[in-house]
């Protein structure tokens, strides 16, 4: 086989691997484009490295790849200055409602939830990867360890604790799809109509509004957290005009709207539901963001 079959095969060997590879680096950085980045430099990494030596190919590139996310993370945590920003809202993979099959839907590689990774996000970047690797693609704790230089059982803690985290602050969500609409068109109907009380309704008393506008206006009017019902609602009554261009589309793994004005994706919010109200509000406005991101097409 010549060096140009050889290449060919690796190059077609990998794109088998990207679309797990992707998955892999979306949960470590809850970033698009710094995801494509990392499986980028990991096929750049397998041209510089002997395969002859790779017994398990999507073994190594997934290791590898955990291995880029980490220096990325690292790197992004030395940068920051002040802790993660409670405004901030990972990116958001968007898709036509009309695409869902509900029957692959467990399967999709961008199947998480936006809340989830809000919770990521607060964890060290060690702790990060152990979960990620282990609990979501089932990597061994055993191959874990030398990329977070500890052992298997100080690797095994680090996952445990991140768990712990996701399971006592992830809010528990509506995974139904039917039901979810019913909760959104209630929302969409009560802001669009400026029923003020209505709205309160369809939100849990302690629902979370996270609003993330952008690095420049962070921590000024545009980003925001608020806390409770009515707060939410007032907020939701002054942002009605978006309401009103907004569209039921797939955020992630659940139900969500496109707020799109004058040709132009103003803002994504995905929402969490338990009991048929909202507990939490993801809004994405950022608009050097959200200019990257790929809206489906309108079906109307």
């Amino acid at each position: 086989m010549t060096p140009v079959d050889d290449e060919e095969r690796l190059a077609r060997s990998f794109e088998e691997h990207r679309g797990h590879l992707e998955a892999v680096a979306y949960r470590m950085l809850g970033s698009l484009a710094e995801a494509e980045d990392a499986v980028q430099e990991a096929w750049l990494r397998l041209g510089r490295t002997d395969t002859a030596g790779i017994d398990n190919l999507g073994g190594w590139l997934t290791t590898v790849t955990g291995r880029i996310c980490l220096d990325m993370l690292r790197s992004r945590t030395a940068r920051r200055e002040q802790p993660m920003d409670e405004t901030f809202v990972p990116d958001p993979v968007i898709r036509s409602v009309s695409q869902v099959d509900p029957e692959q839907e467990a399967l999709r590689a961008d199947s998480v939830g936006v809340a989830l990774l809000v919770v990521l996000e607060t964890l060290e970047p060690d702790e990060r990867l152990a979960f990620v690797l282990h609990d979501m693609f089932a990597v061994p704790f055993d191959d874990i360890a030398p990329v977070v230089e500890r052992g298997a059982a100080a690797t095994r803690q680090l996952a445990s604790r991140a768990r712990r985290r996701v399971r006592d602050t992830t809010p528990p969500s509506e995974p139904d799809l039917g039901r979810q609409k019913q909760v959104l068109d209630a929302f969409m109907a009560a802001a669009r109509g400026g029923d003020f009380e209505a709205l309160v309704a369809v939100l849990h008393p302690d629902v979370v509004l996270r609003a993330d506008a952008g690095a420049l206006v962070r921590g000024v009017a545009g980003s925001k957290t608020l806390r409770g019902a009515k707060p939410v609602a007032e907020s939701a009554m002054m942002f009605a005009r978006y309401t009103a261009a907004s569209r039921m589309v797939l955020v992630n793994d659940a139900l969500g709207l496109l707020s799109v004005v004058d040709g132009r994706v103003r803002s994504v919010m995905s929402v969490t539901i338990t009991g048929h109200r909202i507990t939490g509000m993801y809004i994405l406005a950022d608009p050097a963001r959200l200019a990257h991101l790929e809206a489906p097409a309108d079906e109307n």
